[in-house]
């Protein structure tokens, strides 16, 4: 348990199993409890994934009317924002190994098709890793192969008309796709189901 402050308002972080909740303590209101989600699975500064078992540093602000937890890789923590009602460390805690075994396809395509769109280098691997998977379960289809100075392109089109999409062919060891997989599964199963 930590206890964390902004002004005259002070909070304690409590987790209990799967609860995790900020209670209000002292202050001119009245003492009050507000849920949170669990650790996210990305760093809210980089969206990179955030490896389960890895220490991740926790905000609370406001957006909206509403509070918002967003979680910071190490590395990119500068500390609490102006605005940030409560802060803490936390562990990004592992995925339940139900969550890695099936991921909905839907799903995969339209995270796919989000990471396409932006087109950001950072989210090369990721790219990737999904084009792998949506070829495994027949959502996506290779058309052609295409070489130039950059490096080699997968030319894959959607069995369905969607795309046509290039994703850099990144020729991942066997092992490391398995590992970007489990995260990219475990990311799915948290933050777009």
């Amino acid at each position: 348990m930590a206890v964390v402050g902004r002004g005259f308002l002070l909070f304690r972080y409590i987790s209990v199993t799967t609860t995790r909740r900020l209670e209000v303590l002292g202050g001119k209101r009245p003492a009050m409890e507000y849920q949170f989600k669990p650790p996210g699975r990305t760093c809210a500064a980089t969206g990179q994934p955030l490896l389960p078992g890895s220490e991740c540093h926790s905000v609370v602000i406001e957006r909206g009317g509403q509070l918002v937890r967003l979680d910071f890789a190490p590395d990119q923590w500068t500390g609490p924002p102006a605005d940030a009602i409560g802060h803490w460390t936390a562990r990004v805690p592992a995925p339940k190994p139900s969550e890695w075994s099936q991921v909905d396809p839907e799903t995969l395509m339209r995270f796919f098709e989000q990471v396409c769109e932006v087109g950001s280098p950072d989210q090369d691997e990721q790219r990737y890793v999904a084009a792998l998977l949506l070829l495994k379960s027949k959502k996506l289809k290779l058309n052609d192969v295409r070489d130039d100075d950059s490096g080699t392109w997968l030319l894959l089109e959607g069995t369905h008309g969607e795309g046509a999409y290039e994703v850099r062919n990144l020729n991942l060891s066997d092992a490391e796709t398995a590992r970007l997989q489990q995260l990219l599964k475990a990311q799915l199963a948290t933050e777009w189901s």
